[in-house]
């Protein structure tokens, strides 16, 4: 069979899990957040939904150490659960995740070029399908340079919001009058933003020492996109309060407007661009592994587990991802790819941690592992019925009708007698 090359060690596994997460909550979801809960209520849904995360990605880390290739959940819940679980954890990544790349890339042209945002889009997903193909060598390096502007472009948000006069704290609020469901449905939305950490397990056919890179390299790139969320969070609802972010295409761009720089706006925008563009390029690699795993065992057409025999990646599986997302940004919308993926995404995680408990104890370790899986469990379900009914009714449609297929041909395939 072939294999994909280990190239990445702990620094670039990292960078991948920062390029999958910073800008996609900034910049896509922090608006329809802020619309569901409010002010404070959009910090506390912020940390319930970091710490569902943190759940799953400590039983994340510890299958990917236990399982160190491409697939992630998807070759956790058939080694773990059976063929079923395993199949409903691909379908539930690849069908959420390509919505996500499509909600990825209409962002890129809404912030490029709004009047012909679909086309911006289209050539994105070509271009950066055309990186991947390149090899995971310069997804990682043209990675790291798209995080490090992120980074900087966040860092000039914060320091013209938060130090220039415009911000005022008391327009963040506080919980009083803030409803339980908008809270959980906003941090249902913004968990969109935080599931890129498990791009670094569904390489796990790439990263080297695997058992010792993945346990590290997760929670470090999840505690630095937390920290960087709630800081913004914090400045944006104190310059712009719930109400106006609430109805912003563009927060932080409306944020150094309002703090008195109007002309920096533009380096936001670019900024934004940056870093939608830094996910996009991580999501189709990591949706192109997961379709890798499955077409190895048949759950995906065969032809898709080809791996290229100089670049070493799986380029038929990764052009397939890249049709069907471009056909999604002609047809499709953001804020319904957004509620779709956040849906399918959390059933991913909670066939995860339903994998992660049947692991056997681990002496030494530290952290209460079960326990946060089954926290990691309970929380993955709670936040997925608590998003917008017509995400939830899409969602679980689509994996109703994935699974039905899968039962149908399993019993096609049964010997007659």
């Amino acid at each position: 069979m072939d294999q994909l090359a280990r190239r990445l060690g702990v620094p670039d596994a990292v960078v991948i899990g920062l390029g999958s997460m910073l800008g996609a909550g900034v910049f896509v979801v922090f608006a329809p957040a802020a619309a569901a809960a409010g002010g404070s209520g959009l910090l506390l849904a912020l940390a319930l939904a970091g710490f569902v995360a943190f759940c799953n990605a400590t039983s994340s880390a510890r299958l990917a150490a236990r399982y160190p290739e491409s697939g992630g959940t998807y070759v956790y819940g058939r080694e773990r659960l059976g063929g079923f679980a395993g199949f409903l954890a691909g379908w539930s990544f690849v069908t959420g995740k390509t919505a996500s790349c499509a909600a990825m890339a209409l962002t890129i042209g809404a912030y490029l070029w709004p009047a012909h945002a679909r086309v911006v889009a289209v050539a994105a997903v070509l271009l950066l399908t055309a990186v991947n193909l390149r090899g995971i060598g310069k997804t990682a390096g043209a990675t790291r340079a798209l995080v490090a502007v992120t980074l900087a472009v966040l860092a000039l948000v914060v320091v013209v919001g938060g130090l220039t006069g415009a911000a005022d704290p008391a327009r963040i609020g506080d919980l009083a009058g803030t409803p339980p469901r908008g809270v959980l449905t906003a941090a249902g939305l913004l968990f969109f933003a935080f599931a890129g950490y498990a791009r670094i397990a569904t390489l796990g056919e790439e990263v080297r020492e695997p058992e010792r890179t993945i346990p590290r390299a997760v929670p470090l790139a999840l505690g630095v996109v937390l920290a960087v969320y709630l800081v913004l969070a914090l400045v944006t609802l104190s310059v712009l309060g719930p109400a106006r972010l609430a109805r912003s295409a563009a927060p932080l761009a409306d944020v150094v407007s309002a703090a008195g720089q109007p002309g920096l706006a533009w380096v936001v925008r670019a900024g934004a661009v940056v870093a939608v563009t830094s996910v996009l390029l991580a999501l189709i690699a990591g949706v192109g592994r997961t379709t890798l795993a499955m077409a190895r065992r048949r759950d995906l057409p065969a032809a898709l587990a080809a791996v290229h025999p100089r670049h070493r990646v799986p380029h038929r599986a990764e052009l397939a991802v890249a049709a069907v997302v471009i056909t999604v940004v002609c047809l499709g919308g953001l804020r319904g790819a957004i509620g779709f993926s956040s849906c399918t995404v959390l059933v991913y995680y909670a066939v995860t941690n339903a994998a992660a408990l049947t692991l056997e104890p681990e002496p030494g370790r530290r952290l209460p592992v079960r326990a946060l899986a089954v926290l990691g469990l309970a929380g993955c379900v709670l936040l997925a019925v608590s998003l917008p009914p017509g995400s939830v009714l899409a969602g679980f449609g689509v994996l109703a009708a994935g699974a039905l297929a899968y039962l149908l041909r399993r019993r096609l395939a049964r010997p007659a007698g």
